[in-house]
């Protein structure tokens, strides 16, 4: 029976009863849905001659449940993360399975769709889904209900199952079959922004869904288990559903909260992994919006945004950048190697030619960057491929009979070795590609070599590409202040610790300062202290890559090559654009390099013509000045960049007496995020001038929110002050100086990039990978949109209120900041400088409590209760957010004899690992001490144990100075097998901040 509305069959389910749920736990508390993350199980079957058979299909479900053990399950043991299949049209299956006549194989399109499971909301959905196909000009042959069966599913699963149907389109007469797949997609994005925009309450985790539309391709998919989804989808059992391919995804939902909508297969992807960069990656592929065309898509290509929807998982963004790329006439593996590229610029052993396509598209595309593994299709071609680090396994073998089966590990079918010809693994960087028209597997060097020989690619960076370090000198053409030195450097909040701890070694070694483990000193919003805005946030480390990056030992793949100015046409195939690319070799720019950028626009043959824009503000405004001067250097430089500019530099050199300076980071990324939201980021390059950033931490910052290469003056002018005073050694010159302190930032950034899996500064620029803490809502949401912030705290009036107070100290008269900086304390304890936890007066509390216990326990206990008041009752300051909480009963108290005793409790206890060396002999040994008495586990650290206390008492007890659990970490520490035979447990540190025993 067809809608009276749409015309459409009335959907009859043949699950079971089905009621509208979100099936999501809302934010709330701490709880944010954007911290969950991936990790999975892929596999594919492909039948190189591009024969369809249903045995295909067969073999991917039975991949897919012997890939079971790498899904997630709920608290409920029938509640998957999400499993799917993705294989090629079955024809002759559907032409049987409509009540309609359809047309030639390809000849149509199929549109997989996920409606609300309210019908009321569904009937809404598919009116306005006709809507759209009637503007677009497409002919809708009919619909198809999907026969389902849900009884294998759990409650938590069918309350929020969709109701799910098939609609075929005819192929407009004329229409090649990649013109119709792109036409599909133009659609497809007209569909879901209309649905979304007129029925808001639809786009959600179980709203309404384009599970795929194809004439090539179709997706089964849902929150399954492996097994479930054969058992859900009958289709899949029909002899008459045949496939030549079969990619299956078994899901561990660890970036996004699971859902039906989530599950793999997208469109074209399957994926084991993480994309770390996907923020900055959304961004960037939003701010293309006003900057790219193409003859393919034409006016079309205005539908197609946004290309990804706010909330989207990793996978999802990648699948809808790789999709436009492809639909706008890039092959499926070109378009694989522009986003996920293999390490080419530390690589001196690379073709030139291969080298000169990854550069020449280094500007066209920044890399997806993570650990992954991949397996795409778009029915023409199957690819596999992995990224630059080779972080995720995926191995594969090919059959005497023509199959190429791949998947996370080997063992997931059944074969006899003799029927095996091939059997190998993908390697860093590679890619397996299978040519289904040509029916062949093309090798790695092959598809690289002909792409990359495709189109002159060294050709086109000769006339297009120029290199900053090979500019002549230029001429300097920066504001030149009368302000002393020591006055700017306070109004920056400089300290002596910035000089002597952080300054010095960085100048001096080349390398970061080095420090002990661990800080005792308040988060900045609860600090009495003035603090810098980088202060407010820290550093993501990526939870799921396994192992980390090592920036020292696989330095061949991590790269500090940035591109500064407008990014070229996406679209353009053909190298006709002559706009020019400015590339740095890395990103930290001496002075001499900024000029070169000031006056780049004087050169002959080049498009390039830059705007300074002044970021400080008249002192007289102060703290309440601040807001209208940030949307005043908004409004400066979206006019500049719809005028002639293509280069902004920001830039805080005017801060004087009578000038305050908006900090640098907030500069940076309000103009950043501004940009984006007109559409201008990718038209211009923006890069930083400031006198603020010196320690490694806020060049980080700085190029999370967008600074596309930084140049800290302020800082070379304070190394080449101390240099003259004579504080650094006479072997190291005025001009090694400056050599070794970039140097030094340039390594720290490769280590920084590295904790999130990420290989190159094209990748880390606009990430945001970052957290807030202590910032308010609004304030981010503002000008740091997509940061998480889960505690709230100050805003730009604080922001505003402390950089105006420390500009008063600097320029004021102080009697204690006339002739010296402030001494900090932020490392060391001062009695000027920011509180600590563990002060001179709580350590010798506890000292003291321990030391007259045998002669004086009144004492003791004083001091005791001392120490402890000091520490739990905020009496040195809320130092940490746990001061900030009271324990509040549950209810009434129970008798002690319920409790375990203590002395059971305390047998559980383990210390952190800290190894010999970090701490002295006499805390480490202590510490092993303590635990052996109570019956607890004492940690060593990696190596922290001395020979001497493995060996039993006289009397064959065992020593009480012996660690139980012995630490792994990289092996390189006093690890022997005499340190190993010694032990009651093994903790192996794979990764900081992750650990497995």
């Amino acid at each position: 029976m067809a809608h009276e509305l749409t015309g459409f069959p009335q959907p009859v389910s043949t699950s079971n009863a089905i009621a509208k749920t979100s099936g999501r736990p809302v934010d709330q508390g701490l709880y944010t849905a954007a911290n969950e993350h991936d990790a999975c199980g892929i596999g594919m079957i492909a039948n190189i001659k591009n024969k369809p058979s249903h045995e295909v299909v067969q073999k991917g479900l039975e991949i897919l449940e012997n890939l079971e053990h790498r899904g997630a399950v709920g608290a409920d043991p029938l509640m998957g993360d999400g499993a799917g299949i993705l294989v090629q049209i079955p024809h002759e299956f559907l032409a049987k399975s409509v009540d309609f006549a359809l047309p030639a194989k390809h000849h149509y399109g199929v549109a997989m769709l996920f409606y609300p499971n309210d019908t009321a909301m569904r009937d809404r959905c598919a009116e306005a889904i006709l809507g759209c196909f009637e503007r677009e000009g497409l002919t809708i042959l009919g619909t198809r209900v999907v026969p389902v069966d849900n009884t294998s599913l759990p409650v938590g699963v069918t309350d929020t199952q969709p109701i799910i149907e098939q609609l075929f389109l005819a192929r407009p007469e004329g229409l090649s079959l990649d013109e119709f797949e792109r036409k599909l997609l133009i659609v497809r994005k007209v569909i879901s922004n209309t649905v979304y925009a007129s029925i808001p309450e639809s786009n959600d985790d179980n709203g309404f869904y384009v599970v795929s539309m194809s004439a090539r391709t179709i997706v089964y998919k849902g929150m399954f288990l492996a097994f479930q989804l054969g058992a859900f989808y009958a289709d899949l059992h029909d002899e008459d559903f045949q496939s030549a391919i079969a990619l299956v995804h078994q899901r561990f939902s660890t970036n996004t909260f699971p859902s039906w909508r989530l599950a793999h297969p997208y469109r074209m992807t399957t994926h084991n992994g993480e994309i770390n960069t996907i923020r900055g990656n959304v961004n960037w592929m939003a701010a293309r919006q006003a900057s790219v065309s193409s003859k393919l898509f034409g006016d079309d290509i205005s539908k197609l945004w946004p290309i990804s929807y706010e909330g989207q998982s990793d996978t999802a963004c990648f699948d809808n950048a790789l999709e436009f790329l492809v639909r706008g006439g890039y092959s499926l593996p070109h378009a694989a190697m522009m986003l996920i590229p293999e390490a080419w610029a530390g690589n001196p052993l690379m073709d030139e030619t291969r080298r000169a396509f990854y550069e020449y598209h280094a500007a066209l595309m920044e890399p997806w960057d993570g650990p992954a593994a991949m397996s795409l299709s778009d029915g023409r071609y199957v690819v596999a491929t992995l990224d630059r680090n080779g972080l995720r396994p995926a191995r594969y073998l090919v059959t005497r009979e023509g199959h190429v089966v791949l998947a996370s590990e080997s063992g997931v079918l059944t074969i006899p070795d003799e029927d095996i010809v091939e059997r190998w693994r993908l390697q860093p960087g590679r890619m397996l590609l299978i040519d289904l028209e040509e029916g062949r597997i093309i090798s790695d060097d092959e598809i690289k070599q002909t792409l990359a020989t495709k189109n002159p690619y060294a050709e086109w960076l000769a006339r297009t590409q120029i290199v900053l370090e090979d500019l002549p000198e230029a001429e300097p053409k920066a504001p030149k202040t009368s302000e002393s030195l020591l006055d700017r450097m306070q109004a920056f909040g400089y300290t002596q610790e910035d000089l002597k701890i952080l300054i010095a070694p960085m100048a001096t070694t080349g390398q970061e300062a080095v420090g002990s483990m661990g800080t005792d000193t308040p988060i900045s919003a609860l600090s009495e202290k003035s603090k810098l805005l980088y202060t407010y946030f820290k550093q993501n480390f990526a939870q799921v890559t396994n192992p980390p990056i090592d920036p020292i030992r696989e330095e061949s793949v991590m790269s500090l090559v940035s591109f500064i100015g407008p990014r070229p046409n996406l679209f353009d195939l053909e190298g006709v654009a002559k706009q020019k690319r400015l590339e740095v070799r890395q990103p930290i720019l001496t002075n001499e390099d900024l000029e070169k950028i000031r006056v780049i626009g004087d050169m002959a043959d080049n498009q390039f013509k830059t705007k300074t824009l002044d970021i400080t503000y008249p002192s007289t405004e102060g703290a309440p000045g601040m807001e209208a001067a940030i949307n005043a250097v908004c409004e400066l430089a979206e006019t500049a960049v719809r005028g002639e500019y293509n280069i902004i530099i920001l830039s805080d050199r005017l801060v004087a007496a009578d000038r305050i300076a908006i900090p640098a980071l907030l500069a940076t990324a309000a103009v950043h995020h501004h940009l984006i939201r007109k559409g201008l980021r990718t038209s211009s390059g923006l890069v930083v001038e400031t006198g603020e950033a010196r320690e490694m931490h806020h060049f980080a910052m700085l190029a999370g929110y967008g600074a596309e290469a930084i140049n800290p003056y302020l800082a070379f002018e304070t190394l080449a002050a101390l240099h003259a005073e004579g504080e650094y050694p006479p072997e190291v010159d005025a001009h090694e100086v400056i050599h070794r302190y970039i140097k030094s930032v340039g390594k720290g950034l490769l280590k920084v990039m590295s904790k999130m899996g990420i290989s190159t500064y094209q990748s880390y620029c606009g990430a945001q990978i970052f957290d807030a803490i202590g910032l308010s809502t609004p304030f981010v949401k503002r000008y740091f949109f997509g940061t998480a912030t889960t505690i709230e705290g100050v805003g730009l009036p604080e922001i505003a209120s402390e950089t105006v107070n420390r500009h008063k100290g600097a320029f004021g008269n102080d009697a204690v900041l006339r002739k010296a900086l402030d001494v900090g304390g932020e490392y060391m304890y001062r009695i000027r400088g920011e509180k600590h936890a563990w002060s001179p007066d709580v350590v010798a509390d506890l000292q003291h409590a321990v030391r007259f216990h045998d002669q004086s326990p009144e004492t003791a206990q004083e001091r005791y209760n001392s120490f402890a008041e000091r520490l739990n009752t905020g009496e040195n300051g809320y130092l940490a957010i746990r001061n900030l909480f009271d324990i509040r009963p549950l209810g009434d108290a129970i008798a002690v004899d319920e409790v375990e005793p203590a002395v059971d409790i305390v047998r559980r206890f383990a210390t952190g690992a800290m190894s010999f060396g970090s701490i002295s002999r006499e805390a480490h040994t202590t510490l092993a001490m303590a635990m052996n008495r109570i019956g607890g586990k004492s940690n060593t650290g990696e190596g922290g144990e001395e020979p001497d206390r493995y060996k039993p008492l006289a009397d064959g007890s065992s020593n009480p100075l012996r660690s139980a659990i012995k630490q792994i970490a990289s092996g390189r520490f006093g690890v022997t097998t005499e340190y190993l035979v010694n032990a009651d447990a093994l903790q192996i540190k794979v990764g900081s901040g992750c650990q497995a025993r």
